[in-house]
């Protein structure tokens, strides 16, 4: 049986642009534009007639901007929004990812480059994501989960000082599609002086992890940075592996520092949560909890097995709450997963470990 196609409603305030996403998408079998929409209030216009599967949506318009148009849309007719925006605008996207949008997409400059192939491919996969959105999930349980209000900028952040190497723990955690929200929900629970270090893989293009982080940064007690080759690992802090490369620990001179390398011709996803994971594994062994969050694909399955293997945890996020179960459901399928918990219940769980109790077994996977 042939599946049904994913209709598309297409809102820029750029005929140019409105155009040319709407060919790209047209040009796949599996997906059928149904509609164009020149800027926010028009956009709500056609979603409550058309009642688009998915909606690509460009963030600086007359009238009603792109972020007015979320708010409206995801309070009255919880639709998936996948925004595409210039590189010069990241901490746009980030807005808009905690408004409700469900991904992205970086285009070089204002205007689409008549280069198709630059966001062709990336734009037509992710709409077809749709196929496996719980859509119950767009807001469901990281509702539960308020973010707490930006720190003013002047508010001083201090790191906790770092515990001897042989009692310092370490979370990572893997995420794809739907990622963002979910990562900024958990980070921003955590009290400030933990002694437990925090490594994040976010799928997430190169040049938007640094602003991703810095926001990040804005809403958590602990300090969290992009990370930079050769950083100490410290407790109380969170690092976010750069886009376009890969991060994993390693031993230089008796010490576990992070070292960032480029990613390579083998590697199906860039960053890599296997990658991180398994260096993980192998330099924490015991003293390591894993999280794999909403994603779509395999990445995380290996290093969660590796994980467990050498000792650690493994929390998989449950089906219930990830937005794309793909990747929780493979670490669970293949056994690595001790606990599965929804969103909400991992925070609670993080916070435990993080602050040195035993995690409840009760709901082990395996």
């Amino acid at each position: 049986m042939t599946e049904k196609k994913v209709r598309v409603l297409v809102i820029d305030d750029s005929a140019y642009n409105r155009q040319t996403i709407a060919e790209i998408l047209a040009s796949h079998p599996d997906i059928d534009v149904v509609g164009k929409a020149s800027d926010g209030e028009e956009g709500l216009k056609a979603a409550a007639q058309l009642k688009p599967d998915l909606i690509t949506l460009d963030l600086e318009m007359p009238r009603m901007d792109g972020f007015t148009f979320l708010r409206i849309l995801m309070s009255k007719l919880p639709t998936p929004v996948i925004v595409i925006s210039s590189h010069s605008k990241k901490q746009s996207v980030f807005q808009a990812l905690e408004l409700g949008a469900l991904d992205f997409i970086a285009k070089p400059t204002r205007h689409i480059s008549p280069d198709l192939l630059v966001i062709r491919e990336e734009l037509i996969a992710k709409v077809l994501l749709f196929r496996h959105l719980r859509m119950d999930n767009l807001g469901g349980p990281r509702a539960q989960m308020p973010i707490p209000e930006r720190k003013a900028e002047s508010e001083p952040k201090e790191r906790s000082p770092q515990p001897i190497a042989s009692e310092l723990r370490i979370v990572c955690i893997g995420a794809s599609t739907g990622g963002p929200p979910a990562i900024q929900l958990l980070l921003a629970q955590l009290p400030e002086h933990i002694p437990t270090c925090i490594v994040v893989c976010q799928h997430m293009p190169a040049k938007f992890t640094r602003a991703f982080a810095e926001r990040l940064d804005k809403t958590a007690k602990i300090k969290i940075k992009e990370a930079e080759d050769n950083d100490p690992l410290l407790a109380g802090s969170a690092y976010i592996t750069p886009g376009g490369g890969n991060m994993v620990i390693a031993r230089v001179d008796g010490k576990r520092v992070l070292k960032v390398v480029p990613g390579e011709v083998e590697d199906r996803y860039v960053p890599s949560i296997d990658k991180l994971f398994v260096s993980v594994a192998e330099t924490f062994g015991n003293r390591a909890l894993g999280i794999v969050l909403t994603g779509m694909g395999t990445d995380g399955k290996v290093g969660a097995a590796k994980v467990r293997e050498r000792g650690g945890m493994i929390i998989a996020e449950a089906k219930e709450s990830a937005v794309i179960y793909g990747m929780p459901k493979e670490v669970i399928e293949c056994g690595a997963a001790d606990l599965v918990m929804p969103l909400p219940k991992i925070g609670d769980a993080l916070i435990d470990y993080c602050t040195g109790k035993k995690l409840d077994g009760a709901q082990v996977a395996r």
